[in-house]
């Protein structure tokens, strides 16, 4: 009886767990370059079930339409293309809390390509 019980509040917190991991909202937060200054960073994010959709950019003012990604326990990955210059921006990010960060990798319609890391704060 009392490993049903156990079993039972464990599958509670695992499913409450796996229902806080939501990066639906508006991110705000910096992206930086290998070797160079941090700039503004900006996503507005959905999610639905796995699926994450919206939009980034430098700020909330420029954003790039079609981000699209996913989302596996706390590991966001996320891509979208700027409006700008074409490139194509890869970010690959852990949520811890209110924060996501990790490493973003860019590609120019030049072929240039650049490594960067991005930390965003939910917008509140």
């Amino acid at each position: 009886m009392k490993k049903i019980v156990l079993c039972s509040v464990l599958g509670a917190l695992m499913a409450m767990a796996a229902a806080a991991a939501d990066v639906s909202g508006k991110w705000s937060g910096t992206f930086t370059p290998e070797g160079r200054d941090a700039s503004s960073a900006y996503a507005v994010l959905k999610q639905a079930g796995a699926a994450v959709t919206g939009s980034a950019g430098p700020s909330e003012g420029n954003q790039w339409p079609g981000l699209k990604g996913s989302i596996q326990g706390n590991k966001v990955t996320i891509e979208v293309k700027s409006t700008d210059d074409g490139a194509v921006y890869k970010c690959v990010l852990v949520l811890a809390g209110d924060h996501l960060k990790g490493d973003v990798s860019a590609s120019g319609a030049d072929g240039r390509s650049v490594k960067a890391t991005m930390d965003l704060a939910r917008v509140k």
